[in-house]
This record gives C-alpha cells, sequence and structure tokens, in this order.
C-alpha cells in the first residue's frame, strides 16, 4: 500500500493530485510549520488576461513561525468572494464547469476560522468530485523521515516564482484541451481546478500518465486533443 506525504495547499497544483491519484492513502502533514512562499495559502489559475494568483488572507502575525493548524484566515477583504468570482470567470464555459462549481462554490460560502479547515475541506470535496476512496490521515508528530512504502513529497512542489510581475509555472509534455489555450499556449500545472474543469471525468486517466518528478510508475504520454 502505497502512502504519499505531503503538505497541506490550497486547491494544490496538478503534479500534487498526480501523485495523489497513484496512492492507496494520503498522509498531510498536520505538525509542520506555516512556510510562506509556498501553496498552503496560494493557487494559479488561467483565465482571458493569462496565469492568475489566488491569495488567501491569512491573519497577522509571525504566520512563518506558527503551527500550521493554527494559522488563522483574515476576512477584512472579502477573498471567498473574489476568489470565486475569479474561478467562475476562468472556467464559467468549460466543458465541466456547471457539473462541479455548485459543490466547490459552497465551500467558499462557510467562513471557517483556519487555513487548515479551509483547505481539507477543498481537498475533501475535490476527492469526492473525482470518485476517488482514498483514506485521508493526518500526521501526529513531525517526523523527518518516513520508511517506505510512505512516499514523501514535502517540499517537492514548490512554485518557481511568486513575483507578482513575474509568475513563472514550470511546463510540462502533457497537454489537455485548455480554454484559453489559443490564447496563451497550453500552461502546466496550475490548479487541479483548470484540469477538472476542462477534462472532467478523464482527470484521473491524465493524472496518472503525468511525469511526476518523483519518477513513480509513470510515462511522458501526450495527451493534447
Amino acid at each position: 500500500m502505497t502512502t504519499i506525504l505531503s503538505e497541506l495547499h490550497y486547491l494544490p497544483p496538478i503534479e500534487v493530485f498526480a501523485y495523489y491519484a497513484r496512492a492507496d492513502s494520503i498522509l498531510l502533514e498536520a505538525c509542520e510549520h506555516y512556510q510562506k512562499r509556498s501553496y498552503r495559502n496560494r493557487c494559479h489559475i488561467v483565465g482571458a488576461n493569462g496565469v492568475q494568483r489566488l491569495s488567501i488572507f491569512l491573519a497577522k502575525g509571525k504566520n512563518s513561525k506558527m503551527p500550521i493548524k493554527e494559522v488563522q484566515l483574515a476576512f477584512h477583504q472579502a477573498w471567498p468572494r473574489q476568489h470565486w468570482k475569479s474561478i467562475r470567470s476562468a472556467y464559467g464555459n468549460a466543458p465541466f464547469f456547471l457539473y462541479y462549481s455548485d459543490a466547490i462554490e459552497a465551500i467558499y460560502k462557510e467562513k471557517q476560522e483556519s487555513l487548515w479547515t479551509f483547505n481539507v475541506s477543498l481537498l475533501n470535496c475535490i476527492f469526492e468530485l473525482l470518485q476517488w476512496d482514498k483514506n485521508i490521515h493526518e500526521t501526529e508528530v513531525y517526523q523527518k523521515k518516513y520508511p517506505p512504502p510512505v512516499i514523501d513529497i514535502r517540499q517537492a512542489v514548490l512554485p518557481d516564482n511568486l513575483d507578482d510581475n513575474e509568475i513563472n509555472l514550470p511546463d510540462t509534455t502533457v497537454e489537455y484541451p485548455q480554454i484559453f489555450r489559443e490564447r496563451h499556449g497550453f500552461i502546466g500545472n496550475l490548479s487541479i481546478l483548470d484540469l477538472l474543469f476542462c477534462m472532467g471525468p478523464q482527470s484521473e486517466l491524465y493524472l496518472k500518465a503525468y511525469p511526476t518528478s518523483k519518477h513513480l510508475i509513470c510515462q511522458k504520454n501526450h495527451l493534447a486533443p
């Protein structure tokens, strides 16, 4: 039984879900401290104007030194409404948006207090939409190394550049029909939402063919339309 050990991201990148697709169970790192400049509180989508970064507002304080489950959300700006508006604008015309949007939107309407509970709710929702019957567990103590069959991908999937004016996302040879592909070209490793709204039930086949950096059982396939 393969277990993937991972940080808990906000609407994780496709590469993270490629690992999840190959695992029997998921182990979320619940005993780490929050780290800035990561996918823990941000994700990338693509819309009419290109790649867009969605960042969750956190309560003021030294979040980088805070246990991840204690990081609180801030609502001085209506970021949940703004994020969903951006998602709807980007994917409203995607083939499978109407099939999945209600379940995801409902989570944005819930005013959850912590980053952890919000991200867990979204992760569980995506698993349900993918019809995945995989166990999701949380670590109970921090452990630097894990023996097999645990595959540790903590810190394995990181944004290349989170600068507001120069977002550089990794490309992949595995392509699928994105909404704005003719305008921007294919952009790889966006949030799982991009794949889900564009590919629907075929998302799992795509994920199992995705070339992960840990070289799990995979091949580089080209799935262009």
